[in-house]
């Protein structure tokens, strides 16, 4: 379970404030799988992060039961000089899981060869995506928060996301920011909309995608967001 409890957030960049969250209340039931819409900048990374403990609320809290990952993909938090070996080994001390286990997995499934071995500060994008997503899916987690991440890469390692992480979704539940309306449809049972600093959740995924698409201008037709 993830409550949010009197949630409040705003930031200001060149003069111009942006309400992420206004006092919001809303609990994510335990194991569910939830689709987490908004427009682009309606702060929908922000609040994943604070969920994750990333970025501290101005004010409120967010409560949590059981172990809820970092958002997925997210490599903000890997040191640029050590290499992506040495990355992998200080997360797994940090939540206390075999290192040369997680490595293993990690290698395997990144495809990144002898890339692994060399510090992460010279990765490209694509190379640091598939380590930090490599990562994520290597440590089991109640809850994974998720960002995007399985549009990153070629076809072949986007598949290979996809199906994993649809994988630990049968023994954990996730809130799932994407901008695909029929992946919303494909893995999520409930959905919440951010809109103008205000969350509101769904049990229908589907009402909660119409009112996303109404609240961006979208016609219903419209599967995908560009």
């Amino acid at each position: 379970m993830i409550r949010l409890e009197n949630l409040s957030k705003s930031f200001t960049v060149n003069g111009r404030t942006t309400v992420v969250a206004h006092d919001v209340n809303v609990t994510f039931p335990t194991g569910a799988s939830v689709g987490l819409l908004g427009h682009n900048g309606a702060g929908k990374s922000t609040l994943l992060r604070m969920i994750a403990g990333v970025v501290r609320p101005d004010r409120g809290k967010v409560v949590t039961t059981g172990s809820v990952s970092w958002p997925v993909g997210f490599a903000g938090s890997f040191h640029p000089d050590l290499t992506g070996a040495q990355n992998t080994r200080f997360i797994a001390r940090v939540y206390n899981i075999d290192a040369e286990k997680l490595l293993q997995f990690v290698a395997k499934f990144s495809d990144l060869g002898h890339h692994l071995y060399l510090p992460f500060g010279h990765y490209s994008s694509g190379m640091r995506s598939r380590l930090a997503f490599g990562v994520s899916m290597g440590i089991h987690f109640d809850t994974y928060l998720v960002d995007e991440v399985t549009s990153v890469g070629d076809g072949n390692f986007r598949d290979k996301s996809q199906a994993y992480f649809r994988n630990r979704l049968l023994n954990s539940g996730a809130i799932m920011v994407s901008h695909s309306m029929s992946m919303i449809r494909s893995v999520c049972k409930s959905a919440a909309v951010l809109h103008h600093g205000r969350l509101t959740y769904f049990e229908d995924v589907d009402e909660a995608i119409e009112t996303h698409l109404a609240n961006i201008g979208a016609s219903g037709a419209h599967d995908d967001e560009d």
